[in-house]
């Protein structure tokens, strides 16, 4: 199994956006993010990419809000309260994936099974694992 950390507070996939004049371009904050989290899995992961079936599990840990209460914020981080609001879990998932592809595996259609979950934690980050089927 492989297993890579992505440091930092989790960004979401962006649609693309067309101009009148028909170019397409991607929102500022996913570009950079992708470009980080590319870079960052390139450091970490330096063999072949993986051929065949996959598994995929990605945990999402993003920071606890400072509007909530000493109380609220330790239900939070204890996993009691789980984050609902967005971003979605899937363009979450997107993001890493997009980012994992022509290093970790080839392409992300070879991943045929996920499970995704998303936390509060004090040190945001994203948690990769891989395994081939």
């Amino acid at each position: 199994m492989i297993r890579l950390t992505i440091p930092g507070e989790p960004v979401p996939a962006s649609r693309p956006r067309v101009t009148r004049r028909g170019f397409a371009f991607t929102a500022e904050p996913y570009r950079s993010y992708k470009k980080m989290a590319h870079q960052v899995i390139k450091e970490r992961y330096s063999t072949e990419p993986l051929q065949g079936a996959l598994h995929v599990q990605i945990k999402f840990y993003r920071s606890v809000q400072k509007s909530v209460s000493k109380v609220e914020r330790r239900r939070r981080l204890l996993g009691v309260h789980r984050p609902t609001m967005k971003p979605d879990i899937d363009n979450l998932f997107k993001a890493v994936t997009d980012a994992c592809t022509g290093i970790v595996w080839k392409d992300d259609n070879q991943i045929v099974s996920t499970k995704s979950d998303k936390f509060y934690s004090e040190e945001p980050r994203v948690e990769i694992y891989v395994e081939e089927l």
